[in-house]
């Protein structure tokens, strides 16, 4: 048996006291257990139910207790089970979305026509126009024969579809209708008001014409939104489906169709793991352009960077905390930002003489701060659950330091994936281009870490050099300083860390240069670039390590400069998720082209 009973009520009526109403058809509603939506609005009310029998005469029962609602028509129809999902009560602006001024059912609708009437009509074959005023899917479902689709996506489309039918059809005699009535309430009138002279509604739409009059005239189901998807002529669930991801309504053979997973996809939206993978790669590199157009840190902002008080300034002052760790700042510089009230810490302000503890937090405000100029040509290389995949350009650093903030790749990217906090797990330089790995959880940026650590990561570099190698492989294993120098370069150090990189020629160019492939056997920063410069070979465009074993004084080019000729080839390592060794390349810059040197 049938265990649910579908309720679906409409009047347009003066409606005052919405909240109070609100609140009380909420709770009566939860109370008998039933489903559904309810709209209140200043206009009237409509709602869809369903419930047990005795819940829904109940409801009604106290509904139609208020004269105002005391004649409230009821279209019924049953399921075997619970066609809604939840239970809502929602305050509109209409109870029907339409958005004309001036049209008010409770002032003037058009004539209506009965169910048996317009049976009568159509089966002496009178002249009338039948108008699905309905969506056109509704109508792909089903409608009456020979009727006319108003051909739009949402009613509020209405207006303008109306005003674009011929003039031959403002004398003929139209029938409005749809499923149950209400949007013909709002349809006719406008119609009538543009000039079409011979308009009625189909009184109680298709469901009331299925009530009285069956299926004659009426070709297929009649859509409901609702999860029975589509009622036949004896108002009974059919075997139409809808997927829930695009909307598409299935046909039973549709339904039996591998691709069809409820939830996640149908024939009509299946998309293969690449064709999704692709989609989903577009849509980020789409985010990216809005994001960095323009550039989020090219504009005025307030900067809030953190300082974190280190182990040996427990019980130190601010001001020599910070004259000591932050030197880029003179103790004048320092005073002058704590009287303005720029450094906070908790949310409350700080003062030169306040001591401070180990771990404890300062947030350092920076006013009006303008980020110099990066690349935003950010490429997504690889996406899955676990990896994000990058081709990084340059200039731009991979966090937020010195001169920049917003201007990131970092920053840059967690705009993007707003829900995820993508973890760094390896760096490149702001100048150098190529792959890069961020992970979406803690856990997978751990297990890949601990690769780097263990050296079981792959990594393969092109690197343009200045000058010619005795040989065509060769391998650099000078130690590197753990700290920068003044200048922020790290420099070949024999008391500093271990590092080894592995050097194979690939061309040696007419112009003096040569294009080499590099291996780095250890993760040390500026590694590549420090053992090229100690063979004084320095890697082409590098601002840092300069010819003749000179040191610059620019950490990142100019975003019109010529690039720094070091790009991460590929990576190769064993993936969080499967275990399998994956490897990933990013495409070679074009002053690798052999055919340029």
């Amino acid at each position: 048996m049938d265990a649910f009973v579908n309720i679906a009520i409409y009047k347009f009526c003066p409606m005052e006291h919405l909240s109070t109403r609100r609140e009380h058809l909420l709770a009566l509603c939860k109370g008998l257990s039933l489903k559904g939506t309810i709209l209140l609005s200043p206009e009237g009310i409509n709602l869809f139910l369903a419930g047990s029998r005795i819940a829904i005469d109940e409801f009604l029962a106290e509904l139609q207790s208020e004269p105002l609602l005391a004649d409230l028509e009821v279209k019924e129809s049953f399921s075997s089970h619970q066609p809604f999902s939840r239970m809502l009560v929602k305050i509109k602006r209409e109870i029907i979305a339409f958005g004309v001024d001036g049209i008010d059912p409770l002032r003037k609708t058009s004539p209506r026509v009965t169910a048996t009437e317009l049976k009568q009509w159509l089966d002496e074959g009178r002249a009338v126009t039948m108008l699905d005023v309905r969506n056109d899917m509704e109508y792909e479902v089903g409608t009456f024969a020979n009727a006319m689709a108003i051909g739009i996506d949402d009613f509020r489309d209405f207006p303008a579809a109306v005003s674009a039918l011929p003039d031959d059809m403002k004398d003929q005699v139209i029938v409005t209708f749809c499923t149950g009535g209400i949007r013909c309430e709002k349809a006719g009138p406008l119609m009538e008001d543009q000039g079409f002279n011979h308009v009625y509604q189909l009184d109680g739409g298709i469901l009331k014409y299925f009530e009285e009059c069956a299926g004659e005239h009426y070709d297929g189901e009649c859509f409901v939104f609702d999860k029975r998807v589509a009622l036949d002529s004896n108002l009974c669930e059919t075997d139409t489906a809808q997927c829930y991801v695009c909307q598409a309504i299935l046909t039973p053979e549709d339904s039996l169709t591998p691709t069809y997973v409820p939830g996640v996809s149908c024939p009509k939206c299946y998309r293969s793991p690449e064709q999704r993978r692709k989609d989903t790669i577009a849509q980020r590199h789409a985010a990216i352009r809005d994001v960095t157009t323009p550039l989020p840190g090219s504009e005025a902002y307030e900067n809030l960077r953190p300082v974190y008080v280190t182990g040996r300034f427990d019980g130190h002052s601010a001001i020599e905390f910070l004259c000591a760790m932050y030197t880029r700042l003179t103790r004048t510089q320092w005073l002058n930002v704590f009287d303005c009230g720029q450094l906070l810490s908790e949310g409350h302000r700080i003062f030169p003489d306040d001591i401070l503890r180990a771990g404890q937090r300062l947030d350092h405000i920076i006013p009006g701060t303008i980020d110099p100029a990066v690349s935003n040509d950010i490429q997504i290389l690889h996406e899955d659950d676990a990896l994000v995949v990058i081709h990084k350009p340059a200039p731009i650093p991979m966090h937020p330091c010195g001169r920049f903030n917003r201007n990131s790749l970092s920053w840059i990217l967690n705009e993007v994936y707003q829900n995820v906090h993508l973890r760094i797990v390896h760096r490149l330089d702001a100048n150098t281009t190529g792959v890069v790995v961020f992970c979406k959880t803690g856990k997978y940026a751990a297990d890949v870490q601990k690769q780097f650590e263990r050296g079981e990561v792959a990594k393969t570099y092109r690197v343009r050099i200045h000058g010619q190698p005795g040989t065509d492989e060769f391998t650099a294993t000078t130690s590197i300083s753990s700290k920068p120098d003044k200048a922020g370069a790290r420099l070949p150090d024999p008391d500093g860390l271990e590092a080894r990189t592995e050097f194979r020629l690939i061309k040696r160019n007419q112009d003096g240069t040569s294009l080499l492939e590099a291996n780095a056997r250890t993760g040390r920063t500026n590694q590549i670039r420090v053992h090229l410069w100690d063979l004084d070979l320095p890697v082409v465009g590098d601002p840092l390590y300069l010819p003749g074993r000179e040191i610059g004084q620019t950490q990142t080019l100019h975003i019109d400069a010529p690039p720094m000729c070091l790009h991460a080839r590929s990576i190769a390592f064993s993936h969080p998720l499967t275990r399998q060794q994956v490897v990933y390349e990013a495409p070679d810059p074009d002053w690798t082209d052999l055919n340029d040197c």
